[in-house]
C-alpha cells in the first residue's frame, strides 16, 4: 500500500499520525466560523475530486479549488485528508442508518420492510456515482481507516438490519434457525458488490439500481421466508 500523505502543510513526504476522531468537536469548529454550509461544499468537492484521481493522488488544492475555497479553509473543517475522507463516509453512512431507523419505524409486514431497506440502501446512491465509488472503493485503500473509524457506523447499520431479522423471527415470518447478525452482514455484502460493479462501470443506466434492489430482496427473502416445510 502506498504511504498516505498528509493533508497538511509541511513536507510532502512528512507522515502525520491519523487525527482523534471528535465529531463533535469538528462540528463546533464548522459551527463557530458558522461554515456548515461551506463543509458540505468541501466534502462534495472531494468526492468528485477522490472518485476522478483516487484517493492517494488527491491534493489538498484540488480539493479547494474544486470547492471554489483558499487552501487554508480546509483546515478549519478537517485535520488532514484522511479526516476528509472519513467524514464522506461518517456523514453519508450516519444519513443512511437514520433513514432506515426512521422507515423501519412506519410500520408495516417484514417483506415491506426488507424491500425497503434495500431500495433505500442502493437508490441513495442512484444518481451519485462518484459518491458510491468513494464510499466503496477510495475507502478500501486505506486498511487502518476503515478499522478505525469505519467499524462503529459499520456495526451500528448491521445492528439496525440484524434488529428487522430478530423482529421478523419473533413474528415467526422468518427461520429460526438463521443468526441475523450473520444475516445482516450477507446482506451488506451483497448491495455493497451491487454497488461498487455499478460505481466501477461508471453509473450505468437510469434505474439500473432500483432493478437491482428488487432482484436481490427477492432472492434474500426466499432464502430467510419461514414456509411450512421448514417450520
Amino acid at each position: 500500500m502506498p504511504n498516505e500523505r498528509p493533508f497538511s502543510a509541511g513536507e510532502e513526504g512528512e507522515e502525520e499520525a491519523p487525527p482523534a476522531r471528535a465529531t463533535k468537536s469538528r462540528g463546533k469548529r464548522a459551527s463557530d466560523r458558522g461554515g456548515p454550509d461551506k463543509r458540505e461544499r468541501i466534502l462534495r468537492a472531494a468526492i468528485r475530486v477522490f472518485a476522478r484521481k483516487g484517493f492517494y493522488a488527491t491534493r489538498v488544492s484540488e480539493i479547494a479549488k474544486a470547492a471554489g475555497v483558499a487552501d487554508g479553509t480546509i483546515y478549519l473543517y478537517f485535520k488532514n485528508k484522511d479526516d476528509v475522507l472519513v467524514s464522506i463516509f461518517e456523514d453519508r453512512i450516519s444519513k443512511l442508518i437514520k433513514v432506515l431507523r426512521s422507515e423501519l419505524e412506519q410500520g408495516g409486514t417484514f417483506d415491506e420492510k426488507f424491500r425497503r431497506v434495500i431500495e433505500l440502501q442502493l437508490g441513495l446512491l442512484e444518481g451519485q456515482r462518484d459518491l458510491a465509488e468513494v464510499v466503496t472503493v477510495n475507502l478500501r485503500q486505506s486498511s487502518r481507516l476503515l478499522k478505525q473509524y469505519a467499524t462503529p457506523l459499520f456495526t451500528e447499520y448491521l445492528e439496525v438490519i440484524a434488529g428487522l431479522v430478530a423482529q421478523g423471527q419473533r413474528e415467526g415470518v422468518v427461520r429460526p434457525d438463521l443468526n441475523p447478525r450473520i444475516l445482516a452482514r450477507a446482506l451488506w455484502g451483497a448491495l455493497d458488490g451491487v454497488a461498487v460493479t455499478w460505481a466501477l462501470g461508471g453509473g450505468g443506466e437510469s434505474g439500473q439500481l432500483h432493478r437491482a434492489a428488487s432482484q436481490v430482496a427477492s432472492v434474500f427473502l426466499e432464502g430467510v421466508r419461514r414456509n411450512a416445510d421448514r417450520a
